[in-house]
C-alpha cells in the first residue's frame, strides 16, 4: 500500500475543489485499512474519511493528517435467504451498485437509490435519501448493521443500535465505517420495476444540474411543506454568483462549478443564502454537505 504526500483532492471530490491532503491513502481490502489507521496512530495524524466526495466541500489550503479516500475499497456479496434478499458491501462500492444488486430482483429500494449519488459509507453516514414520498426512501429502512474500523478491531452495530434521524446516522462513532448489510423481502418484487426505476432517475435529471460538478443538495429540507430550494427560490437566489461558484438555474439547493471555482467561494456563496432566506423568511437552513 502506497501512502502519498501532498496529493491534491480536487478530483476525488465531486465539486473539484480544495487543495492538497498532507498523507493520501486508497486502501483496497482490510488488510490496507488497518495499516493506513496503524499509520496515522503512529505517527499521531488525524484521519479524514471520503468516499467519492459527493456531499464534502475539501478547503482551498487542504486537510493536514491522513486522508484515507475509500473509492477502491469495494466489493459486493447477495444472498438469499427466508425469502429475503441480502446485500453485504464495503463502505466504497457506489450505491448504483448497491441499486443495481436490488434491481436485479426488482425490489423497491432500487428506485430511491437510483438518484442518489456517492457510495454506500456515506449513504449510512447522511442517512441518505430523497424527498419524494416512496417506501422505502433512506438508508436507515434497508440498513441491517453496519461494521466499524476502530484501533484495528472491527465492531458491528446492529440497526436498533444506532440513532438514525434526518441525513443523519450516529452511535457507530469513532471509527471508519468499513462494510454494511442490506436486505428487502423478497415477496416485494414489483413489475415494471425496472421502468419505474429508469422514468424516475430521468425525472431527477430533468431536474437537476447533473451535467456540473456539484455536491448535490447543500441544505438539508428545513420542514415537511417546504424544501430548502423552495425558500433559496423564493429569495431570487437562482443565478447567485461568487466566484464560479453559483446557485443553479436549474434547481435552487444546488450551487455548481461553473469551472473554476474555489471552495471559499462555494462557502460565501452558502453563507448569503443563509443569511438572506433567514433574513426574509425567518428560517435556518442547515447545510447537508459536511465542511472538512
Amino acid at each position: 500500500m502506497q501512502i502519498e504526500k501532498n496529493v491534491s483532492l480536487k478530483k476525488y471530490n465531486s465539486w473539484q475543489v480544495g487543495g492538497e491532503a498532507e498523507y493520501f491513502v486508497l486502501p483496497e481490502n482490510m488488510e490496507q485499512m488497518r495499516e493506513a489507521e496503524a499509520f496515522a496512530k503512529t505517527n499521531n495524524l488525524q484521519i479524514t474519511v471520503i468516499g467519492s466526495g459527493s456531499n464534502v466541500l475539501v478547503p482551498d489550503h487542504g486537510i493536514k493528517g491522513l486522508v484515507i479516500c475509500t473509492k477502491k475499497f469495494r466489493g459486493l456479496h447477495c444472498s438469499q435467504e427466508e425469502n429475503r434478499l441480502f446485500i453485504e458491501c464495503m463502505a466504497g462500492e457506489p450505491k448504483f451498485a448497491l441499486m443495481k444488486a436490488f434491481l436485479k430482483e426488482n425490489l423497491p429500494p432500487a428506485i430511491f437509490l437510483s438518484g442518489l449519488p456517492g457510495d454506500v459509507g456515506g449513504g449510512l453516514v447522511m442517512n441518505a435519501g430523497i424527498s419524494e414520498g416512496l417506501k422505502p426512501r433512506e438508508f436507515v429502512e434497508i440498513c441491517d448493521w453496519l461494521e466499524v474500523l476502530r484501533d484495528g478491531e472491527v465492531h458491528r452495530y446492529h440497526n436498533k443500535d444506532l440513532d438514525w434521524s434526518y441525513r443523519h446516522c450516529r452511535g457507530w462513532e469513532p471509527g471508519i465505517i468499513v462494510r454494511a448489510s442490506f436486505s428487502w423481502p423478497l415477496e416485494d418484487r414489483q413489475d415494471n420495476l425496472k421502468q419505474k426505476t429508469k422514468d424516475f432517475s430521468k425525472t431527477r435529471w430533468q431536474r437537476q444540474p447533473l451535467d456540473l460538478p456539484s455536491c448535490g443538495s447543500t441544505f438539508v429540507n428545513p420542514s415537511k411543506d417546504k424544501s430548502a430550494g423552495y425558500y433559496i427560490e423564493k429569495a431570487g437566489l437562482k443565478g447567485f454568483q461568487i466566484g464560479d461558484a453559483a446557485v443553479s438555474e436549474k434547481h435552487a439547493n444546488f450551487i455548481v462549478n461553473l469551472g473554476n471555482a474555489k471552495a471559499a467561494d462555494i462557502k460565501q456563496v452558502i453563507e448569503h443564502i443563509q443569511q438572506s432566506v433567514r433574513e426574509q423568511f425567518r428560517v435556518d437552513l442547515r447545510t447537508e454537505v459536511r465542511f472538512l
